[in-house]
């Protein structure tokens, strides 16, 4: 019997190894893709993900603040700078998956779900780029210790969709389009052109989970007769611990349609939950 995509997303949630959860992101969203061109789409249908999706033993999931500090410039700092991206990236493919069956009671137009599942096939391939990066330094992903933080997100809006999709793609996504140009220069000085190379890739992809983010947040805003803005505003200063920090990029952020009104007001922690 065929999986939904409901189910789909729950076996990816559930598989712990990095390298095997991505390869299973990467043929689930090509047997989506393949039914859709079909005529033959798969149903979305109902399935329940956990609370929280399988990890690996390594790394260890530390504190935030219990994780070393980086010095980039060093070649043990760059390998550290890469094992945080890979773990960024490895909870974007669950992140993208998660919001499939966690919110599959809520009607949505088909491109719904080809955005997200477009997006989590694209975060598995960020994350097997990075891990490649890795191993060509001599290191690996779960080598060090990372942030346990990471799917904090996640379980603060398990209930709400639309403070999923402000804090989600609207905030921590966008948050990569500020500080990823600024690495990209840090690997080109250091010469270092296979991770040049991979983060040239996550930054212009990441311009569309945003996009993504923002388009359905629009449209649920739209149907709830809420004004966009001033719900963004709300969620964000519920959901998000702290303020947004500058500098941010404005010119990526508006093309992914994240005008500054949306987030400069919220560079004042004040409201914050």
């Amino acid at each position: 019997m065929s999986l939904t995509l409901a189910e789909m997303a729950v076996e990816v949630l559930t598989t712990a190894d990095g390298r095997e959860k991505t390869a299973l992101s990467k043929r689930h969203a090509e047997a989506w893709f393949a039914a859709r061109a079909a005529g033959d789409p798969i149903p979305v249908g109902r399935a329940d993900p956990p609370l929280r999706p399988s990890r690996p033993a390594q790394p260890e999931l530390r504190d935030p603040r219990d994780v070393p500090k980086r010095k980039p410039g060093s070649p043990a700092g760059r390998i550290a700078l890469l094992h945080a991206v890979a773990h960024i990236e490895l909870n974007a493919v669950d992140l993208h998956w998660d919001i499939i069956p966690r919110f599959a009671h809520v009607p949505m137009p088909m491109g719904f779900y080809d955005d997200w599942v477009k997006s989590a096939a694209e975060e598995s391939r960020h994350f097997n780029l990075v891990c490649d990066c890795l191993e060509e330094l001599g290191s690996h992903y779960g080598a060090l210790p990372a942030h346990a933080g990471m799917w904090r997100a996640a379980e603060d809006t398990v209930d709400d969709f639309m403070g999923r999709l402000a804090v989600v793609p609207m905030v921590l996504e966008a948050r990569g389009l500020d500080v990823t140009p600024g690495m990209i220069a840090l690997f080109r000085k250091a010469g270092v052109t296979q991770a040049v190379d991979a983060l040239e890739t996550i930054y212009a992809e990441e311009v569309g989970h945003v996009a993504y983010g923002s388009k359905w947040f629009h449209f649920l805003c739209g149907r709830h007769e809420e004004d966009p803005k001033e719900a963004f505003h709300r969620l964000v200063r519920h959901y998000f611990h702290g303020a947004l920090k500058p500098p941010f990029n404005e010119e990526k952020r508006a093309e992914a349609g994240l005008p500054p009104d949306f987030y400069w007001p919220l560079t004042d922690a004040q409201g914050t939950a």
